[in-house]
């Protein structure tokens, strides 16, 4: 019987006393790192969906360029000159258009 309660002692709390610190670990992780990433892939594929031709992007290269054509996986982008490139659009990465149009923040 002694045992049992010099047992329970020395390592009753250790599994809580580990498990705890490690789920919180987790979640702080979540919510710091894995959430945001999610979120940020979401609105770069809406924004890449309502995209259509006219609207003057940057490439994820720096590229910046008018939608003269479109495809269910790439876009024709006219840059300056009048050469035309095609890409993916994976590659794009902002909406000129829009950010030229929005209000500057302070």
């Amino acid at each position: 019987m002694t045992s049992t309660v010099i047992l329970q002692a020395a390592g009753g709390s250790s599994l809580y006393g580990t498990l705890v610190p490690m789920v919180l670990i987790m979640v702080v992780f979540y919510f710091f790192m894995i959430r945001p990433q999610v979120k940020k892939a979401k609105d770069l594929k809406k924004l890449v969906s309502e995209l259509g031709i006219g609207d003057k992007i940057v490439t994820t290269a720096g590229i910046h360029g008018k939608i003269v054509g479109a495809n269910e996986t790439t876009f024709l982008i006219e840059v300056e000159g009048g050469t035309k490139i095609r890409f993916d659009k994976s590659a794009i990465s902002l909406d000129a258009t829009k950010a030229a149009t929005a209000p500057a923040k302070a």
